[in-house]
């Protein structure tokens, strides 16, 4: 007889949020695959459980599904965990559920603790479409392209954002998306010093110059739904080509992409680097 995986949402601060179904399995399982183990033996000694644990994350996951399919056929009980809230959510994981899916084993959901649906619930945006995008691109034509798709999306986005680079990930934000559109940026949800900051982009950018601690999630308002700024920004190519139309009539590059940028509350940095990439892409030099 097969076995299970069972998928188990953690707390993601407040270790009254776990539930009784989670502290069940993460007490019985015959082992308990961990993002972190050093993080989840933690919690695992706070529920005063023996259970043996093997980590599982981005660099190991696809080597050890071959091992993990033979316990589950087996018959074994695995539990998979990640260091908060609930697996797979730009987080270990995917790999193997699929991999378990195709191999026709039992995965059973043990629901709690989200840091985008705690977000989305406090927000105080639409709850009815949603997109969650994860983590932004760091950089390069890949993070250009995102920005330009999430400027389009009519849905609610969450996205997760790293502390460091929270500040840089607004301000880009805000010059694609435009300055005035409606969010709210969550930080360290459920725990002692959590913080919900609702506000336009452009005011959650201005906030976080200095510096963001803790975990993040961003929910921002959709491009249809927002009625204070979905239309004041043109995407990022319509502003590329406001810049050529400039540089055409005898403009500067910088001075072009500051008067645009500054005419749409855009970022220059975001702008200047799409119109390098235009004229590389046509062959300009």
């Amino acid at each position: 007889m097969r076995g299970t995986l069972s998928v188990v949402a953690t707390p993601i601060g407040n270790l009254g949020d776990l539930s009784e179904r989670a502290r069940e399995v993460l007490t019985t399982a015959d082992l308990v695959l961990a993002e972190d183990t050093r993080h989840t033996g933690r919690l695992l000694a706070h529920l005063g459980s023996d259970v043996p644990q093997l980590s599982l994350h981005e660099h190991n996951e696809q080597e050890r599904i071959g091992q993990l399919l033979a316990r589950l056929e087996a018959g074994e009980h695995l539990a998979l965990v990640s260091d908060a809230g609930t697996p797979t959510l730009s987080d270990p994981g995917y790999r193997l559920l699929a991999a378990c899916a195709d191999a026709g084993v039992t995965i059973v959901p043990i629901p709690g603790p989200s840091a985008l649906l705690a977000a989305l619930v406090v927000a105080g945006l639409p709850t009815d479409r949603v997109a969650f995008d994860g983590f932004l691109p760091r950089r390069g034509a890949s993070r250009r392209a995102r920005l330009a798709e999430l400027a389009r999306e009519p849905r609610t986005v969450v996205l997760y954002l790293s502390p460091h680079r929270a500040a840089t990930d607004l301000r880009d934000l805000a010059g694609a998306l435009g300055g005035q559109r409606r969010a709210a940026l969550c930080r360290e949800l459920t725990k002692l010093h959590e913080e919900v900051r609702r506000g336009t982009l452009d005011e959650l950018a201005s906030s976080a110059a200095t510096g963001v601690r803790g975990e993040v999630t961003l929910v921002i308002a959709g491009a249809d739904g927002d009625a204070a700024g979905a239309d004041e920004a043109p995407d990022l190519d319509t502003q590329v080509a406001e810049v050529a139309t400039l540089v055409t009539a005898g403009a500067g590059t910088k001075d072009a992409v500051a008067e645009v940028a500054e005419r749409h509350g855009a970022s220059k940095r975001v702008l200047y680097q799409a119109v390098l990439d235009a004229r590389t892409a046509a062959g300009d030099p």
